[in-house]
């Protein structure tokens, strides 16, 4: 199973195994309290995107195309889902306040599209 939350609300132990999927360290998150049992770092967008993005829903759809792009050819992919596969339930963590747009929702529908995981 596979789940979103955002690294500032609470750790709950339903979590399962926790994976930070942002390439920075979300701001005014202590790491002990993050509970955070992976770093994919290397998952999230590259700089560029993520810097041309900015968060602005207006951009959605073009930067979901890139991203899914990106995905596509990140070598660490595979890591991911191996890890999604061993654990019973799998949250992906992620920084932005928009729940709506974010890349972790990219990131959690191209993991499902690709192995047909539930939710």
């Amino acid at each position: 199973m596979l789940k979103l939350k955002r690294a500032y609300d609470d750790y709950q132990k339903s979590d399962g195994f926790r994976v930070l999927v942002d390439r920075l360290w979300p701001r005014g998150v202590k790491k002990e309290d993050a509970h955070i049992d992976f770093w994919a770092k290397e998952l999230a967008p590259s700089t560029d995107l993520r810097k041309w993005f900015n968060h602005e829903p207006e951009k959605w759809n073009s930067f979901s195309k890139s991203y899914i792009e990106e995905l596509k050819h990140n070598e660490s992919m595979e890591e991911l889902l191996e890890l999604v596969e061993s654990k019973e339930m799998v949250t992906l963590v992620y920084g932005a306040k928009d729940e709506q747009h974010n890349h972790a929702i990219v990131l959690l529908n191209f993991i499902k599209q690709k192995n047909n995981y539930g939710t």
